[in-house]
């Protein structure tokens, strides 16, 4: 989130250190990501140590957390594991928060620099890591299974329905209303794709793997020395390898976007696997539509103003450029 959470500070440095033995001297909240139940901050000890704070409110997976220190721990050198409380435990309850402590490692994301040839390779072997890690019964029984659930596509229709009959006071909601209006057909149609395609690949037999589910290029990040980590694991999943591989040549935001040169290097150090154009074409429409209405129920959640609700309805208007997820996801559909 970009607008600071009514939380006290203290209450969280009190918690750094009964739990984690901590003894920070102040916390700075960092306006970073686009999660509304997601809060991060900087926080430093009385040695001048820094750590990277992460506030979850809401449903907690706990293989959010569990599955990054395993990963770490088998040697994928690319992440970031959190660090455990006294009692071992990878997290903290504060609250309707959850608390999660990494390091804090100087860097920028993967929306803010162009990946060397060096860093694409990094990121397919560690992402070929990941998809052939073996995953412990503990924690495999945990984790989510890729169903083609239809719950994102209800909750884009929904919305529409709901724009449809009724009316907005609010500025931002009227941009978002006038904005989706002007792309209803396309919408819904993409929907109805999505929705076949669901079918489609429900009928199936696919090898499952390990993904990281979200791997835009926000979930990378470089760190000063050139290094890349794959951050941010709240929604692992087992599905077919194109869940994750899907983001890759998909119309993203790697900078300078161009998808052919994002594959060629990317499968430089992942491998040339073969891919299944159907499965990549269903989970490109179905980012689209899960993109979609992220945005919108995060601005409708809100008539309070803030930096949140511009950044979504700009992420919003983002899907429908020149070269996004969903005008390649149309392209690649050759079977309408």
């Amino acid at each position: 989130m970009l607008d600071k959470p009514d939380f006290p500070d203290e209450i969280m440095i009190v918690c750094l250190q009964t739990e984690y033995e901590l003894r920070i001297v102040h916390v700075v909240f960092l306006p970073l990501g686009s999660d509304l139940d997601t809060a991060v901050y900087r926080a430093v000890a009385d040695d001048e140590t820094a750590y990277f704070c992460k506030l979850r409110r809401g449903v907690f997976d706990e293989t959010s957390v569990t599955l990054p220190r395993l990963l770490r721990d088998q040697g994928i050198a690319h992440i970031i594991p959190p660090l455990p409380t006294q009692s071992g435990q990878l997290w903290a309850v504060l609250g309707e928060f959850n608390l999660i402590v990494y390091p804090f490692v100087e860097g920028t994301n993967g929306y803010e620099v162009e990946l060397s040839e060096r860093q694409w390779a990094d990121f397919g072997a560690a992402l070929k890591r990941l998809h052939t890690t073996i995953v412990p019964a503990t924690i495999l029984q945990s984790i989510r299974k890729e169903r083609y659930d239809p719950e994102w596509r209800e909750r884009c229709k929904n919305i529409i329905e709901t724009l449809d009959a009724e009316t907005f006071d609010d500025p931002v909601i009227e941009d978002m209303a006038a904005f989706l209006q002007s792309k209803r057909t396309m919408i819904l149609d993409a929907v109805g794709r999505a929705e076949q395609l669901a079918h489609t690949m429900a009928s199936r037999s696919m090898e499952y793997v390990l993904c990281h589910g979200d791997i835009h290029p926000g979930n990378l990040f470089i760190d000063s020395q050139g290094t890349l980590f794959i951050v941010d694991w709240d929604y692992p999943m087992l599905a077919p390898k194109e869940r994750d591989l899907m983001f890759i040549g998909g119309g993203q935001g790697f900078m300078p976007y161009v998808a052919e040169h994002e594959e060629l290097l990317f499968y430089r150090g992942y491998g040339q696997p073969s891919l299944d154009p159907v499965a990549l074409t269903y989970y490109r429409y179905e980012r689209s539509i899960t993109d979609i209405a992220v945005a919108c129920e995060q601005i409708l959640a809100s008539k309070q103003g803030g930096q949140d609700r511009n950044q979504s309805l700009q992420y919003l208007k983002w899907g429908f450029l020149p070269g996004c997820t969903l005008e390649i996801a149309y392209t690649a559909d050759t079977t309408r």
